[in-house]
């Protein structure tokens, strides 16, 4: 059984930097961070293939966000720079164990499993 434990959530002033990270047991092929804001879709950030770390950042995010997988391939971070008000959101780990249909990477309908969530406020 997947399970995924996100920790690293906080409060942060504009321009200010965060690291997400999501502890992973069980296999798992693909994985991704999501964020959803009270109201609104849940929309894909990120994505990350396990074998060979092949990775995909949202246009949104381009830039300020990298995602990555430690050496073991057991914890997943997100690393968040330049943070705006407009990130303010709870923000979930998502893993897979097969390979989303091809452009899907970071369509919410591709993961099977999820995280609590974790909250980031960037305040102005």
């Amino acid at each position: 059984q997947v399970q995924l434990v996100e920790s690293g959530g906080g409060s942060v002033q504009a321009g200010g930097s965060l690291r997400l990270s999501c502890a992973v047991s069980g296999y798992v092929y693909y994985m991704a961070w999501f964020r959803q804001g009270p109201g609104k879709e849940r929309e894909g950030l990120a994505s990350i293939r396990l074998t060979g770390g092949y990775t995909v950042l949202d246009e949104s995010v381009k830039g300020r966000f990298a995602i990555s997988l430690d050496n073991t391939k057991t914890i997943l971070n997100l690393e968040m720079n330049s943070l705006k008000p407009e990130d303010t959101s709870t923000y979930y780990c998502a893993a897979t164990t097969s390979a989303p249909n091809f452009g899907a990477v970071l369509h919410r309908s591709s993961y099977e499993y999820w995280g609590q969530g974790t909250q980031v406020t960037v305040s102005s």
